[in-house]
């Protein structure tokens, strides 16, 4: 199939603090001009606050579709002014692409980098401190606009206009989207968490978690 958008803006950099506690955190990226290098471990110069809830190969580089932004803009009015491309933390924003038409596993050309979705963000806390709205994250995860991340297949570079293009797709099931409905039924299918289990290019970590959540409905029965 074919599935093209482009980059129309690119967001990385250094730690900010949240208020009213003071985490330090990697969410208030600032907006980058000109090529950036993409590696294994993401856009060079890019940090984050919690290494072991962010970054890293399976987390290298997020990707938040621009047109969810109106939508949590009209959800969440007084912080609306605030809801704009790169405030949720994204290394890349770009229409066309979204949860409904990216699937687990794809694989995309980006400027010159080749990178593979390997899960979807789950949203935390921090969304709800950077925007002081206290029930966004559960908004984003509820309605399943959460973005995704890529792992790096081929280090490359790209910048704002360059294109996104689809190379492969090994999973014609499991949208982002479907991965949620999945994931956040109360009581899911256990052969539909096997499958979404053993989706090729999910996250190590994913495929544990859904297996494990399987084989306890198992024991349910």
């Amino acid at each position: 199939m074919t599935l093209t958008s482009k980059i129309d803006h690119v967001f990385a950099g250094g730690l900010g603090v949240l208020e009213p506690e003071g985490q330090r955190t990697g969410i208030f990226k600032q907006r980058r001009a000109g090529s950036v290098r993409v590696e294994l471990h993401g856009i060079v110069g890019d940090q984050h606050g919690d290494t072991r809830v962010h970054g890293g190969p399976e987390k290298a580089v997020h990707q938040y579709a621009a047109q969810n932004y109106p939508r949590l803009a009209q959800a969440f009015v007084p912080s609306a002014g605030q809801l704009v491309a790169g405030s949720l933390g994204e290394n890349i924003s770009a229409f066309g692409l979204s949860e409904l038409n990216v699937h687990i596993g794809d694989v995309f050309r980006v400027g010159s980098s080749v990178l593979q979705v390997s899960q979807p963000r789950s949203p935390c806390w921090k969304i709800n401190h950077r925007f002081a709205a206290e029930h966004m994250s559960m908004f984003v995860a509820r309605e399943r606009i959460t973005g995704w991340y890529y792992r790096v297949l081929e280090p490359g570079f790209l910048e704002a206009g360059d294109r996104i293009e689809l190379l492969e797709r090994h999973d014609e099931r499991f949208s982002i989207d479907q991965f949620w409905q999945v994931q956040l039924s109360h009581r899911p299918v256990i052969d539909d968490l096997l499958a979404l289990a053993a989706s090729h290019g999910l996250a190590a970590d994913w495929k544990r978690r859904l297996g494990e959540r399987a084989k306890w409905l198992l024991h349910k029965i």
